[in-house]
């Protein structure tokens, strides 16, 4: 089981083309304007200008999810977070939403009209977090 990263971005909310660069800099790991840029631009239907790019990796870097490092006269770009890491934070910050109904009814009913495989799935996390919690009581 992920534990849930210590470092977390300023904001979590991204829109659409923040996403898909931020995808882009997970798979290369270190990227210049350049990169991203010309990787956008593989798709003959795309049409973006460089510095929508520039812009979009500030906002990434102001919303806490990049680094930039100065290399030459080139700016490189390289994620904080791992993906597998940004997908945790986002999933604890879903079910931080979810309880924060409060009501166990409103909960128990959700949980009641899930279909087999998904109340399966919840029993197997249930296993995991008590086999977690044992593991730490032990240590």
């Amino acid at each position: 089981m992920a534990p849930l990263p210590e470092y977390r971005p300023k904001q979590l909310s991204l829109g659409p083309l923040e996403a898909e660069i931020l995808h882009i800099i997970w798979e290369l790991s270190s990227v210049t304007v350049k990169d991203v840029h010309d990787r956008i631009l593989t798709d003959p239907n795309r049409e973006l200008a460089y510095t929508s790019v520039t812009t979009v990796l500030r906002r990434l870097t102001d919303k806490g999810w990049l680094t930039c490092d100065k290399r030459g006269r080139a700016f490189y770009w390289r994620p904080l977070i791992t993906k597998q890491q940004a997908e945790v934070i986002k999933a604890h910050e879903q079910l931080q939403r979810f309880l924060a109904v409060g009501n166990p009814d409103v909960i128990a009913a959700f949980a009641d009209s899930l279909d087999e495989a998904a109340s399966e799935q919840i029993q197997a996390i249930a296993k995991r977090i008590q086999a977690a919690r044992q593991a730490r009581e032990e240590q």
